[in-house]
């Protein structure tokens, strides 16, 4: 029987001439796809040295490097599970993680190490590594002593392959479990949904944490054994450097915003471009029509999440339609429906909103250890709520209108107002408090907090930023905090959301 192990994928589809360059890095590095291989070998014997029990988790919060991509490549091979993890998380939001899935090796930055391993070891886990951004740590250390060849470990479709935290609005977050058939199904059907030719170049600004820099931009140069031009993190002048040696490229909003801010970013700087891809938040209609009119090229607009990577996307030869992302993926199936008195579902009409629901080989298995939760957001046939609201019009194209929950989507990241409201409602002077997402030129969305003080109490608007600022990610922490008498509430006494995001929406 054929290993489904995604590794093997990858690996069977790496050029014949393993002496070209697989990675080129920011600073001039190349990196071979013999290279790839034999540094995936060496950490994955190092993994298997440790005698790890069957699926253990490999928790990996590191800045971007052509290394760390490599652990998660020998994570696969290896037939462990990966476990990404935002470098912006701090020490509260790793405990949760780190507790939570009980990862049996944790890698962290090596300015992290003090505080990162006490976490861990308190918690039961046996091996902390270090690995940094510029080719140091312990980790590499460790795995250049081990050889560099490794059979890969052989794997059935079903077997999980990574976990991705995600959050709800009850601020819990959960870990989607995704299979190797999930992320390689999701990577053909990319691959020929998308045309990936021979001789394509992969400029990757994007992170390594999240499934759109990880899954779908990385999977897809790996599947058809491209060149990647690494960027540790996105910076438009760099991109723009890039550019003219690249035919793919992959970002969020915010990027495509700050390209278009570059008063020589236009047709002869895209030249030798073949596609530019934005998801992760809306792309507003204004920049889709302002980077065509600049470039010639028209953004391919998709339509994923953790749980399900990627599900719909405008086509490659078709139409691309701005404020829309496009059509159902090969393979999936999108509906939109309405609830009904008696708690069943009705299909929307063309043009009606509705709740997004998504079927497929791309959706994930459940949420780790919770299988209540994993229940309630299927339904009885199989269907998983995605919690999106959106609609299909006449021809077919889905827009996303919406969350049914109070997410926010800033810079591409996904914010949890329950989280931040959490972590307000501590200091000292506070009542009660309220986030919400109001539209903003550069990020989607800006994080803003509404704040009902105690009586007395003299708190600013910096107060309460310094202290998020010591609490959570800087991606969370709000752009603006205002300060009101009350909280809008209806007959139920739940926050009308809606009304505070009317009245701060102009900042």
């Amino acid at each position: 029987m054929k290993n489904a192990n995604l590794y093997a994928l990858f690996e069977s589809r790496f050029p014949q001439d393993k002496s070209a360059c697989a990675i080129e890095t920011h600073d001039g590095l190349y990196y071979t796809w013999r290279d790839i291989e034999r540094a995936t070998a060496k950490m994955a014997n190092l993994l298997t040295s440790l005698d790890l029990p069957k699926d253990a988790r490999i928790a990996v919060q590191v800045e971007k490097s052509p290394e760390a991509l490599i652990l998660y490549l020998a994570t696969l091979q290896a037939g462990y599970v990966y476990l990404p993890l935002n470098t912006a998380y701090r020490a509260a939001e790793i405990e949760y993680f780190i507790d939570d899935a009980e990862p049996s090796v944790v890698v962290c930055a090596p300015g992290n190490f003090g505080w990162v391993s006490k976490i861990a070891f308190q918690a039961g886990t046996k091996h902390v590594f270090t690995l940094g951004e510029a080719r140091q740590g312990s980790l590499l250390e460790r795995a250049n002593h081990f050889p560099d060849i490794f059979e890969t470990v052989r794997k059935e479709p079903d077997d999980m392959a990574a976990i991705l935290y995600t959050s709800g609005t009850t601020g819990r977050s959960k870990g989607a479990m995704l299979s190797h058939d999930n992320l390689s199904s999701n990577a053909l059907v990319l691959h020929d949904y998308w045309r990936w030719q021979e001789g394509d170049v992969l400029l990757h600004a994007l992170p390594l944490f999240h499934v759109h820099g990880l899954f779908v931009a990385s999977h897809g140069a790996l599947l058809n054994g491209s060149k990647m031009i690494f960027l540790p993190k996105f910076d438009a002048a760099e991109v723009m450097h890039h550019l003219k040696r690249s035919t793919v490229f992959m970002g969020v909003p915010t990027y495509y915003v700050r390209l278009l801010a570059e008063s020589g970013f236009n047709r002869d700087t895209c030249a030798n471009m073949r596609l530019f891809i934005s998801g992760s938040a809306p792309l507003l209609t204004e920049t889709f029509r302002e980077f065509e009119r600049r470039t010639g090229h028209t953004i391919l607009e998709r339509y994923g999440m953790s749980e399900t990577t990627m599900q719909a996307s405008n086509p490659y030869d078709g139409e691309r339609v701005g404020g829309t992302v496009g059509l159902p993926l090969p393979g999936v199936n999108i509906r939109v429906v309405r609830n009904t008195p008696s708690d069943e579902f009705a299909p929307c009409t063309v043009n009606e909103i509705g709740d997004i629901q998504v079927k497929g080989p791309n959706v994930f298995h459940g949420y780790w250890r919770m299988p209540e939760k994993t229940a309630e957001e299927f339904t009885r046939d199989g269907f998983f709520k995605t919690g999106d609201v959106g609609k299909f019009d006449a021809k077919g194209y889905l827009s996303i209108v919406g969350r049914s929950k109070d997410l926010i989507i800033s810079g591409g990241y996904n914010v949890y107002p329950k989280e931040i409201e959490t972590f307000i409602d501590e200091i000292v002077g506070v009542n009660e408090s309220a986030v919400v997402g109001v539209p903003h030129p550069d990020f989607g969305e800006a994080v803003t907090a509404v704040v009902v003080l105690q009586p007395g109490a003299t708190l600013q608007e910096k107060d309460v930023i310094a202290y998020l600022k010591s609490k959570i990610a800087n991606f969370k922490v709000p752009k603006h905090v205002h300060f009101v008498d009350e909280l809008p509430r209806n007959a139920m006494g739940k926050v009308q959301k809606n009304v505070l995001r009317e009245q701060f929406k102009d900042g």
